[in-house]
């Protein structure tokens, strides 16, 4: 049986990697940042009593080197980070701490524990946030234009010097916007389905949002962990694009959610301009080709089944409440 050892698995990410996982067979060991016992509340039902939890610090190299060593795991993802969306631009020490150093520090204790243990680390399109060209790829000049963004490219650069200097087998997943029913509050796609919800049952009169024509790269994060587990399978340690390569606004999304509960988003969402965010200099959609070429990797959740999903989550999730 071999072992996974997961950052971040309470989270979006984390959970669905550790279902996949758990399905072929895995041992699944996720570190946290609060007692086992407290996290363990977090994980989604399925997923309770089936992973071992251990507390662990992002900012401490010797426990994350002590942890290494005792769980010697044949895989390591790296799916703790601070989030993007609104809040990439602040707490900037913080953020470089989690998202960037503490990544070296996991590939330091890789390297001194076992260097056979293979990496991933949930990179972002964020870092082509400043970008000059569209769509982009795995050649597309690292340009990012927030701490979020910075940090990340940071780990990518220390990712493939380890790749380079030590042999590491160590990877840089970089993946698109991708959403799920598990998505936090914070981000528009779940305040979108969530408010929809609530509109629809009578609970809420409207939504504000940011500009509307705002386009992304939308996908579904389950498609996007077995994108991330195939890149641990293959014979040589490469870095990939993983995202659908279709754009969609923020418009078409609200469209999508309250169009399917036989609601008009006219009539329920207001544009609010203190909620715009600078908009890039091109649009942020991926190209994969590689990952479709290497792995055979495809999405296979489309933009409508996804919104749909998440709608569905949401009305369910308002209905036992009461």
């Amino acid at each position: 049986m071999r072992t996974a050892l997961i950052t971040g698995i309470t989270g979006q990410d984390g959970s669905y990697l550790s279902e996949l996982l758990l399905g072929k067979g895995y041992r699944v060991v996720g570190v946290v940042r609060r007692t086992p016992d407290e996290a363990a509340r977090s994980l989604p039902s399925g997923l309770a009593g089936r992973v071992e939890l251990i507390s662990w610090d992002m900012l401490d190299a010797r426990r994350i080197l002590e942890i290494v060593e005792d769980c010697r795991p044949a895989e390591l993802y790296n799916c703790a980070a601070y989030s993007s969306g609104a809040s990439m631009y602040d707490e900037a020490l913080d953020i470089a701490e989690v998202n960037g150093l503490a990544v070296a520090r996991i590939l330091e204790a890789i390297r001194n524990v076992d260097a056979g243990i293979r990496f991933c680390q949930a990179s972002s399109s964020e870092i082509f946030a400043n970008a000059l060209e569209s769509p982009q790829s795995e050649k597309t000049p690292v340009s990012p234009r927030s701490p979020y963004g910075a940090a990340k490219a940071y780990a990518d650069f220390m990712i493939k010097i380890y790749r380079q200097r030590y042999g590491l087998f160590a990877c840089s997943a970089i993946l698109f916007n991708h959403e799920s029913p598990r998505r936090g509050s914070a981000f528009v796609t779940r305040k979108i389905t969530r408010e929809a919800a609530r509109i629809k049952r009578g609970l809420a009169p409207e939504l504000r949002l940011g500009n509307l024509s705002a386009l992304r790269d939308w996908g579904y994060a389950g498609d996007y962990v077995r994108a991330m587990w195939s890149m641990l399978q293959g014979v040589r340690a490469e870095d990939f694009v993983v995202s659908t390569g279709e754009p969609h606004s923020v418009r078409e999304f609200c469209e999508s959610a309250f169009g399917y509960l036989g609601l008009d988003y006219r009539d329920c969402v207001r544009e609010d301009s203190m909620d715009y965010r600078p908009a890039e200099p091109v649009q942020l959609v991926g190209n994969s080709d590689k990952a479709r070429t290497l792995l055979n990797w495809r999405p296979e959740v489309r933009f409508r089944e996804l919104v749909q999903m998440m709608v569905e989550a949401d009305l369910r999730a308002l209905d036992a409440a009461g």
